[in-house]
């Protein structure tokens, strides 16, 4: 028996075992613990009563993306009841994995998923409703190999809302009606019709249900858009205590703290998913923490925080295998981001260019995350003028971009895409063409504003706005320069190079009360910055104090 199968079914015989197991010891994984604190879900099945209890804990499992888990949970409640089609519908959907992940699910997970379907519909499901959910999961894999994701994704969401309508006194049909909108929701459409209908959908229950995961979770991710992000953050304050030993739990209420600027609380919340994750030997999960973590401690002056995570990347990735099942919400792919993004969000919140332009590249079978690398290294060779370095990093991000296309990636393709024309305008003025490089700037902002972050990312690595109003600055263009930092702050609130950027515009401009409001917003968010502070938070406290002349640091 492989040590993988056998991993499992401990797993199994702890959930089938679950009502005369002790509290697991804190070395032990909190989850597969029969009290372990995950919410309150029951999904009416007819599986036998044995089977039920467990199938309800796996779908507090499921509910919180915590997918190994509630693999197991799902097996352990077939083992319980063989006959429970329902079962194999939850490791179905457990197969299709963390619906907001990026790029395309991979071919053997969608294998996966559609044998556990076929299972389903084997085992002649014994009621109409579960036939209905059956049918309906069965479209995200039907004919995978010819059909694209989002027509299945489009024909899922379908399928639920005809299930929800008929049978409107099941909440679970509404909490995953709302999923399916949410998850198959066009991130170009600026609108947000399909994430309003999802929020919309689960607020009312969340009033009814406080204590389901799966509501405030999936709230978090229908708002996590600058316009929405306000609406979310009483699920996300609530999430963490309804789920508190679901890693992916602990880790959600910071996309909405990253949204709205509260770097505390987001600090808080993924010190604690990063702390859960390394205990249930969650790799993928503890390195994406660490990257909404390190974003964190950058935007609030923690340098020396964000240092010695950048420290610790080496070891956590030393426990990372790519080929690994992923046993939570964050895939190999999330994993692989959070690596190369880390060190260069260090290097380029920092304004650290050499450090930027030393950044190794690391080959991997998801180019966007290489393009990330060489984002960050073409970047700093332009602003050191180093224009021959800068040029190859056009070059490989123009071959990723193609790469990504061929791959029939066009989201992950378009963000390159955003990421080249940002080194190519730094390229530009580095070469002393400052017309070419605002019109290749403009153009970035053009894309980047028509799209959205990932789920994947606290944000872009340098937002493309804020790129402009530093080059804007440059070129001795402070009033213009402001106008690029507020928008920037529309979209990203609290963003330390974005109020810096708009403390010394606004003062180089003539505008000492803006200047001074920016300024004392930027130290308000870096009360406890490190000592001595970053040289910008010295020029902010003279701005703040007197309104004095920026050192033009940027």
């Amino acid at each position: 028996m492989s040590p993988k199968q056998l991993a499992l079914n401990i797993v199994v015989a702890g959930l089938i075992a679950a009502p005369s197991l002790s509290p697991a010891s804190p070395q032990q994984s909190r989850i597969a613990g029969a009290d372990a604190r995950l919410g309150s879900v029951h999904f009416e099945t007819s599986c036998s009563p044995k089977a039920q209890a467990v199938f309800d804990r796996a779908m507090a499992l499921l509910h919180s993306f915590e997918f190994g888990p509630a693999i197991a949970g799902f097996q352990a409640a077939l083992a319980a009841d063989p006959g429970c089609a329902m079962a194999d519908w939850g490791i179905a959907l457990s197969h299709w994995g963390n619906p907001f992940a990026p790029g395309l699910k991979p071919a053997p997970f969608l294998q996966q998923g559609l044998e556990a379907i076929e299972a389903a519909q084997a085992a002649k499901p014994k009621t109409q409703r579960e036939r209905d959910y059956i049918a309906a999961a069965a479209r995200l894999y039907e004919r995978f190999e010819t059909t694209t994701q989002q027509s299945r994704l489009d024909a899922y969401c379908d399928a639920m809302s005809k299930v929800s309508a008929r049978y409107p006194a099941d909440t679970e049909a509404s909490i995953f009606y709302a999923l399916s909108l949410a998850m198959s929701a066009d991130l170009a459409d600026k609108t947000y019709a399909k994430q309003l209908k999802a929020g919309a959908i689960l607020e009312k229950l969340f009033a009814l249900q406080p204590r389901h995961p799966g509501i405030a979770h999936y709230i978090i991710h229908s708002y996590d858009f600058p316009p929405l992000a306000p609406r979310a953050l009483p699920a996300a304050r609530a999430y963490a205590k309804i789920a508190p030993d679901a890693p992916h739990a602990l880790h959600m209420p910071s996309h909405i703290f990253t949204r709205v600027g509260l770097w505390d609380e987001s600090i808080d919340s993924n010190l604690a998913s990063a702390a859960a994750s390394r205990r249930e030997g969650n790799v993928t999960e503890e390195l994406h923490a660490s990257d909404y973590l390190v974003y964190a401690y950058l935007q609030s002056g923690r340098d020396g925080a964000a240092a010695r995570l950048v420290q610790a990347l080496p070891e956590i990735e030393s426990r990372f295998h790519p080929d690994a099942v992923a046993i939570g919400a964050a895939p190999a792919s999330a994993a692989l981001f959070a690596i190369a993004a880390i060190p260069a969000r260090y290097a380029l919140e920092r304004g650290d260019w050499a450090a930027a332009c030393r950044l190794p590249v690391r080959p991997t079978e998801y180019p966007y995350t290489e393009a990330i690398t060489w984002f960050a290294r073409g970047v700093g060779a332009a602003r050191m003028s180093e224009i021959g370095a800068a040029r190859e990093a056009v070059q490989q991000l123009a071959a990723i971009h193609q790469r990504l296309l061929d791959a029939d990636e066009p989201y992950w393709a378009l963000q390159v895409e955003i990421q080249r024309l940002n080194v190519l305008a730094w390229t530009a003025l580095a070469g002393k063409d400052s017309d070419g490089a605002l019109a290749w700037m403009r153009k970035a902002v053009t894309l980047e504003d028509g799209t959205e972050k990932s789920a994947v990312t606290p944000g872009p690595i340098a937002p493309a706005r804020e790129l402009l109003g530093e080059m804007l600055l440059q070129l001795g263009r402070p009033g213009d320069a402001l106008e690029e930092f507020e928008a920037t702050l529309t979209k990203e609130p609290n963003r330390f190079r974005s109020l810096y950027g708009a403390a010394r515009a606004a003062n180089l401009a003539g505008n000492a009360e803006a200047a001074r409001r920016y300024a004392r917003a930027l130290l308000k968010i870096c009360a406890h910055a490190d000592q001595p502070e970053r040289a910008e938070l010295v020029e902010a406290r003279a701005i703040a104090n007197s309104g004095a002349q920026g050192n033009k640091l940027l």
